[in-house]
């Protein structure tokens, strides 16, 4: 097998030194901070094999399966640990009432110690985490040890398109640390949570909190901008709009006030402060909504007005990092590109983005729909579910019964696992919770393709009853239950027709993947010996031409009829899978920029 070794620019011009050194979490930024990334020790061993030494370095935050982690071609395997170690000192005057190690992200289970000392442990691979260190330090050299396990597709966690051996749309896993790893230390008194909600009608904020003990804030609001810069923190907030001091939260009412879209991504900058503690964030003022247009055809709207989703698949790949995108300036790359290009969303699959990334989205003007990371007792859907939709939804619905909740399809949809099905529910929450305040993230989607979906009209209750103020596509693609709030099609091979699901259902329509058009770009392909893509195309000059003739015939014409949305495969390509409007490793874009926003700018409902 003929794998390149493909590396971004970013990566190839790498400090190891100064590796991903931006604050991690723009929406609740304080002024402390010290960054762990860089080289730590690391070691593999079989699980229970004692420890004695360690195999070299590691660049952290990249997973050993990486090129960028320096380890070489290492895939963790279930019965092994990962270990890492590194040393670190705080220094003087840091200290404050207390001290929390921050974890990005670590895929899958893992144990922390300091100084010896145990000081917890963590299970899932997405989602950030953090322990209070405090007890555990000590003056000057401190020892930071994590232990780590992943059973990748031999559990039943979530884990996206992560297998141990790589194929079509299944990729390398990432094991391990890969996100940032960060120390802050904060007054014993301090905030632990912000939540702030848009209330569109009212042009106003609702402010709520949780705090380490019951205690006032006061609140100071800036007019911010729409051109919020990547470091908007260290800058200038604009214009001071009002101070206002808060007993248990409440509502800001903005005056004249700037409504939030892509075209115009306001961003407001708010500071909170309690006691001794300062945090700063950011909203916008916008409102997500199902409604009709002058015709009388469903449709999303944004602030009461039709609002067309032109989105790409996102997954979040780069060839050099997997999950992590070894800068700060390759998240902005790929929302710029695809603005440029005229889409307005991108659809984030199966996989969640450090916050930064989520931040130049809100910054920039991009819309989100957010995939929950799927997982079950296999990596794939039995036969029956994946050619099932492809025959009809009148088929699939008399085949398997027009369910998916109970007992009786949790085997066929690979969610025989009780333990699996609880934990879905707790990721799911600990998702919404991490991006409840992302300002661009329009939509949930609960559920993709029948890949461990199950009891989906519950969950998607659940979503709701936890976030009414943004939509949800309850099961993407195949396996529709009637529920909220779009109806949803995922089409490659078969004709562009979208049937309703009864006579009732008067949902709008969107075309959530398709498309998938492939060209091998050479010497920017990951793999030279095997590749795949829907339609694959030999030359770049044949891979627009058949774009094009997409759009025109397909795709345009269907905006009049009621196609309210779309979701073309994809922003890049994912090493074999050669489908991406730029290359893996971000070098070349396959169809031209005017090209494709020529086409998406006549994708447009008449208000």
């Amino acid at each position: 097998m003929a794998i390149a070794k493909l590396l971004t620019e970013e990566g190839r011009n790498l400090d190891k030194n100064a590796v991903l050194q931006e604050y991690p979490r723009p929406q609740f930024y304080r002024d402390s901070y010290i960054n762990l990334n860089g080289e730590w020790d690391y070691a593999i061993r079989k699980r229970g094999e004692i420890l004695r030494g360690y195999d070299g370095k590691i660049l952290v935050p990249f997973s050993p399966e990486t090129i960028l982690s320096g380890v070489g071609d290492v895939v963790l395997q279930p019965d092994e640990t990962l270990y890492y170690k590194r040393t670190f000192t705080l220094p003087e005057g840091f200290v404050k009432g207390c001290t929390l190690l921050h974890f990005g992200a670590v895929d899958y289970a893992c144990e922390v110690k300091v100084n010896g000392k145990r000081i917890g442990s963590h299970k899932n691979g997405y989602l950030p985490f953090y322990f209070d260190i405090s007890e555990a330090l000590v003056e000057g050299e401190n020892l930071l040890e994590v232990a780590v396990t992943d059973p990748t597709e031999t559990g039943c966690q979530a884990r996206g398109k992560q297998i141990r051996k790589a194929s079509g749309i299944w990729y390398t896993p990432t094991s391990g640390i890969w996100q940032t790893v960060w120390i802050e230390s904060l007054p014993l008194l301090h905030l632990e949570k912000v939540r702030l909600t848009p209330i569109f009608e009212e042009d106003a904020v609702k402010v709520e909190y949780e705090s380490s003990d019951d205690a006032p804030i006061s609140i100071t609001l800036y007019k911010g901008s729409a051109s919020l810069s990547a470091n908007y923190y260290n800058e200038s907030f604009g214009e001071e709009i009002l101070t206002a001091d808060m007993e248990n939260g409440g509502v800001i009412h903005v005056p004249d006030a700037i409504h939030w879209t892509p075209e115009n991504p306001h961003l407001y900058i708010i500071k909170i402060k309690m006691g001794e503690d300062e945090v700063v964030s950011y909203f916008g003022i916008r409102k997500f909504s199902v409604g009709f247009d002058k015709k009388g055809v469903s449709r999303l709207m944004l602030n009461d007005k039709p609002c067309f989703h032109k989105g790409v698949l996102d997954q979040g790949y780069w060839s050099d990092g997997l999950y992590t995108a070894c800068s700060d300036s390759l998240l902005i790359k790929d929302i710029a590109v695809m603005k440029d290009m005229g889409f307005n969303m991108l659809r984030k699959h199966i996989k969640i983005e450090p916050m930064r990334w989520y931040f130049h989205c809100d910054r920039m003007g991009m819309l989100v729909w957010q995939d929950m990371v799927s997982g079950g007792d296999k990596p794939y859907s039995p036969l029956p579910i994946m050619v099932y939709p492809a025959l009809g939804v009148a088929f699939c619905n008399k085949r398997l019964g027009n369910i998916d909740d109970g007992p009786k399809n949790y085997k066929l949809f690979r969610r025989a696992s009780q333990e699996g099905r609880e934990e879905y529910y707790e990721d799911m929450y600990g998702t919404m919770a991490q991006l409840i305040n992302v300002v661009s993230l329009a939509m949930w989607v609960p559920f993709n393709e029948g890949w461990g979906q199950f009891d989906s009209l519950k969950a998607a209750a659940m979503v709701r009853a936890y976030d009414p103020t943004r939509l949800i596509d309850h099961a993407s693609g195949w396996h529709d239950k009637g529920g909220p709030d779009v109806n949803s099609f995922h089409i490659y091979f078969t004709r562009y027709k979208f049937p309703k699901l009864n006579k009732e259902d008067n949902r709008p329509i969107a075309l959530t993947e398709f498309g998938g058009y492939s060209y091998a770009v050479k010497g920017h392909t990951w793999d030279e010996e095997r590749i795949f893509g829907y339609r694959v195309y030999k030359t770049a000059e044949k891979l627009e031409a058949m774009y094009k003739k997409l759009f025109d015939t397909k795709i345009i014409p269907q905006v009049e009829t009621g196609l309210s949305a779309i979701v073309y495969t994809q922003v890049s390509d994912v090493e074999m899978e050669i489908n991406g409007l730029m290359t893996f490793d971000r070098s070349e874009i396959k169809i031209p920029v005017q090209t494709v926003k020529a086409l998406n700018d006549q994708l447009v409902i008449e208000d």
